[in-house]
């Protein structure tokens, strides 16, 4: 599913956090106006579930998922609102076997060797690295391709506009996650314009 995704929209992931209800969908037009589609909307809110619904509804060239995903009741909930891709900061047996069990697409978050071969074992070859800057960034993608060049990753964590390139550059990279795509003071000013201009640029 990624990969047909990613035919049709930018390898870069906005990390969405929704503090106020009434600017999730304009804010969805803009990045998507910009060529952003592949939209993560967090759960750090109350309003992820209901931004996504909404966006879902009013932006239908857009692509909805749901972030900071951490317990299978998330995962649930947020499936019934029409997220079409699900993204977690790390795993636990009962996330994997949601998401296994949903079928979707599921990014699991992994930092370490270890971690990767569990949740490549249990059937995920895509997954989430992170915290990435913190965690080694992209000399840490460039180990972890020798041993396992059948896992794809989306680096998230510390990414910006100076260093996205440098992460999909890389071969076991497919697409990049960060914040600094809707920031915080433009999504407070309502400067949509703003967003579309930071979209375009990427």
């Amino acid at each position: 599913m990624w990969d047909l995704w990613l035919e049709r929209a930018k390898p870069v992931m906005p990390v969405i956090v929704i503090d106020d209800l009434e600017t999730a969908v304009p804010m969805a037009q803009a990045l998507v106006a910009g060529g952003v589609r592949l939209l993560e909307v967090t759960l750090r809110t109350a309003h992820g579930l209901e931004a996504i619904k909404e966006i879902k509804n009013a932006v239908p060239e857009a692509i909805v998922g749901v972030g900071t995903v951490t317990s299978s009741k998330d995962l649930e909930n947020a499936l019934k609102e029409g997220a079409e891709f699900a993204v977690s900061p790390g795993f636990t047996r009962d996330i994997l076997a949601c998401a296994r069990e949903w079928g979707g697409p599921f990014l699991p978050g992994v930092l370490t060797p270890t971690e990767v071969m569990q949740v490549r074992d249990a059937g995920f070859m895509w997954q989430k690295f992170f915290p990435a800057a913190a965690a080694g960034g992209v000399d840490m993608l460039k180990s972890l391709g020798g041993p396992f060049a059948d896992v794809r990753f989306c680096p998230t964590g510390g990414i910006g506009p100076e260093t996205y390139h440098d992460y999909l550059a890389l071969k076991n990279v497919f697409a990049v996650g960060g914040s600094w795509l809707t920031p915080k003071e433009a999504m407070s000013a309502r400067n949509w314009q703003a967003i579309k201009t930071i979209a375009i640029a990427t």
